[in-house]
């Protein structure tokens, strides 16, 4: 497995390495020992979420706050999507800045997002299977998000408009300035 650190410190974009041959390929998604190694600290991941999705929905951007924060791993098992974190971080250098990453089935690539940042995604394939781990249970009381076109962070979906699909309760989430806190 491949790690590689972006400029968001403490998200890494995970590469692994996919065997291939005539009967198709094996891969190692997980390995608790590469993984801790790998983003530099120990994470004990609680729960694992699965979505399903069509082109063209955009999901997020969410986060949980205070002590049920969550850093999150993710991935896609069929389909493509734009993943995004975008840094909530208070006191971080790289607040307010996004990251984009491109996950698909067919790459297997997968994207680590720790504790303090808001997340979400695109399908850009007809369909696609989301799938991700996360570091700490869900609670209501701490859900977070910021509007996905908050003209500050300013995100590239490169996607046209007019063809996002996105629930009611993402469509009036605040922007960055009015966003709750992480903590």
């Amino acid at each position: 497995m491949k790690f590689t650190e972006t400029k968001l410190k403490g998200c890494f974009i995970l590469e692994p390495k996919i065997i291939k041959d005539e009967r198709g390929y094996f891969m190692e998604s997980f390995n608790e020992k590469t993984f801790s190694e790998g983003v530099g600290q120990n994470i004990t991941f609680v729960q694992d979420n699965q979505s399903f999705s069509t082109k063209g929905v955009l999901r997020g951007l969410h986060y949980q706050t205070g002590e049920h924060a969550q850093a999150k791993l993710v991935r896609v098992l069929h389909g493509e999507v734009l993943d995004v974190a975008v840094d909530l971080r208070p006191n971080s250098p790289t607040f307010g800045q996004y990251e984009t990453a491109f996950l698909s089935g067919e790459n297997q690539t997968q994207f680590f997002i720790p504790r303090g940042f808001a997340h979400g995604f695109l399908v850009l394939s007809e369909t696609a299977t989301f799938f991700y781990k996360c570091d700490n249970f869900y609670n209501k009381d701490s859900e977070g998000g910021l509007i996905y076109n908050d003209p500050t962070v300013n995100i590239d979906w490169n996607f046209p408009k007019e063809q996002l699909i996105i629930s009611e309760k993402d469509t009036i989430l605040p922007i960055l300035e009015n966003a709750k806190k992480v903590w």
